[in-house]
């Protein structure tokens, strides 16, 4: 005869007890290795069972797997996939519907584990409509379970999938914070190297940090062909030299270039794209490398197992993408600048062009401002910089800043300075806090003779804040109305000295508000007496053309200090930056 439900020898009152007390204790748990022994403490004080298991669901494979166990022989928890519909566990997930057996021997979907198991009981894990997961319980004698057993497990399990989900969100939430510190550390190592080949293999073993994978590429776009070739290629961890050639919309690799977007696939044998490198792998991630507008190339991963990278990956490798854009730039830049050292000169007119082409867009598309930059170089290169970064959906930031020196050495170290910024920008600190990174970094790359002056600010169109921290930038002004003020912000020099905090200020911007950013060429421009133009001046053409657009202030004050100093005399980098608030 069946043996009596446990559930069956406990009175009602008692039962809703049990049902109140799991909520609590179940709901208050988060690391799912501290919750799982708890669930099956729980269902042992009402269920005598030999055999436990908690099947989770695996949303990529649609399998399910054994999360945590009790009985089952460990070769087999360690191995046993389940997949939708197959076996008793199965057949519970594919119908979301608890699912009794009174004898296993006689069900012909029965999945073995113990020759001696004759009852089981799976109750689908069920969280905001979808299955997650089966909770399985296994006795040797047959008939053990009834349907009152399967009824009160069955109102347990609610409790028990919204603690599982609780824990998954919260080991999701601890994932990505530190996948997120794990981004600004490996920008911050790669943005610092200037040799390519060295910077590529720092970025496979970057990579290698967060996934797991059996073949790595990057490949570089060659624009005049539109065809992508090996720059760094590893299978199974040893490089090699393959001649890979692949056309830009073909393959894999090719679309993920043509779209501008990743490209993910779970099984390259169902993928008509696929071009074949390696007859083993069998599941593959393309990544674009882009500055600016501009696909540089593509960081390719391959694994040998189907559904092997997941959209964690993708968004991992997709943030991490920008930082390796900007370091490969910069890379380039050095090594053409390193080997043809001796043709500088002629090279110099090149060089601007890559300078300009770095420098980001001089009238930029910024919610609740008109923006617009003017940068005039002294000789062909410049170490004056700026740049704009859109650091998430409600705040943008806004830079200037002035390299010691002039020429090559200036810009090559302006062009670290904004690598080194871009890749902090994705830990989006305060400015005071971006300024004190920033210094330390610089210092632990320090150069003879070079430091940056930099002036970073955020603005957040909703609320129109403007907050902003100064490293030895000349101190900007705000002219409102009929008035005009200095915003009393200054700090050390970037790559000097060791500081430990750097001063902000904020300001409520209204509608015509002007801000006025600009490096020291513009007020220590001379004239024939070896005066300077001054900060003053500079105030009173703004304040006469305040009502004009950004473009025609920036032009103004250019063709003022024209008429101020002997045409093509200055001595200095010259930027300015005009925010109009609209």
């Amino acid at each position: 005869m069946p043996q009596e439900s446990t559930v069956q020898t406990r009175d009602s009152s008692e039962l809703v007890s049990l049902m109140l007390e799991t909520y609590d204790q179940l709901t208050s748990i988060l690391p799912l290795d501290e919750l799982m022994p708890r669930i099956a403490k729980t269902v042992k004080r009402v269920f005598d069972y030999e055999m436990f298991a908690i099947f989770l669901l695996n949303e990529k494979t649609q399998k399910l797997s054994v999360r945590f166990s009790l009985g089952h022989p460990k070769d087999v928890v360690r191995t046993l996939r389940i997949g939708i519909g197959e076996g008793i566990v199965g057949r519970a997930a594919a119908t979301a519907r608890p699912v009794l057996v009174n004898d296993v021997r006689k069900d012909p979907q029965y999945i073995p584990s113990l020759d001696s198991v004759r009852s089981e009981l799976a109750i689908p894990l069920i969280s905001k409509g979808q299955v997650i997961g089966v909770l399985d319980i296994e006795a040797i004698p047959p008939g053990y379970f009834t349907e009152r057993d399967q009824h009160f497990l069955t109102l347990l399990a609610a409790p028990m999938a919204m603690a599982i989900e609780n824990a998954r969100l919260y080991r999701r939430s601890v994932r990505q914070a530190r996948n997120l510190a794990l981004l600004g550390e490996i920008n911050r190592e790669i943005s610092s190297i200037l040799d390519p080949k060295p910077l590529l293999r720092k970025v496979k073993e970057a990579v290698r940090r967060v996934i797991d994978f059996d073949n790595f590429r990057i490949l570089a776009l060659d624009e005049s062909t539109q065809t992508l070739s090996r720059w760094i290629s590893f299978k199974r961890n040893e490089e090699i030299r393959d001649k890979l050639l692949i056309p830009v919309g073909k393959g894999i690799v090719g679309t993920a270039a043509y779209l501008k977007e990743p490209v993910l696939v779970s099984d390259v044998r169902k993928d008509l794209r696929y071009i074949e490198v390696d007859p083993e792998a069998r599941s593959e991630l393309s990544v674009p490398l882009i500055h600016g507008d501009r696909v540089l190339g593509v960081l390719d991963l391959e694994s040998l197992k189907v559904g092997s990278f997941g959209k964690n990956d993708q968004e991992f490798l997709t943030n991490l993408a920008p930082g390796i854009a900007i370091a490969i730039e910069n890379a380039r830049l050095y090594e053409q600048v390193s080997k043809h050292e001796e043709r500088l000169q002629r090279d110099l007119t090149r060089a601007q062009q890559i300078q300009q082409f770095i420098l980001p867009s001089p009238f930029p598309s910024i919610p609740g401002l008109e923006v617009g930059v003017h940068f005039r170089p002294a000789r062909e290169l410049g170490g004056d910089l700026y740049d704009f970064i859109r650091l998430n959906q409600e705040t943008y930031s806004l830079t200037i800043g002035d390299v010691s020196g002039k020429g090559a050495p200036a810009a090559l170290f302006g062009a670290m300075g904004t690598g080194i910024l871009r890749s902090l920008a994705a830990i989006q600190l305060t400015p005071g806090e971006m300024l004190k990174q920033l210094n330390q970094l610089l210092q632990q790359r320090q150069i003879e003779g070079h430091f940056l002056t930099l002036c970073f600010a955020t603005w957040q169109p909703k609320s129109r804040l403007l907050k902003m921290a100064n490293a030895g930038m000349p101190r900007p002004f705000l002219i409102r109305g009929e008035t005009s003020e200095v915003f009393q912000v200054a700090g050390i020099p970037l790559g000097l000295l060791e500081v430990n905090s750097y001063e902000e200020t904020s300001v409520q911007l209204q509608p015509g508000d002007i801000v006025c950013f600009y490096s020291d060429g513009i007020s220590e421009t001379l004239d024939r007496e070896d005066e300077f133009f001054g900060s003053g001046r500079l105030e009173k053409v703004l304040f006469r053309v305040r009502h004009e657009p950004a473009a025609k202030i920036l032009a103004e004050v250019f063709a003022v200090l024209e008429s101020f100093t002997t045409p093509g005399a200055h001595r200095d980098d010259q930027t300015l930056m005009i925010l109009k608030v609209l």
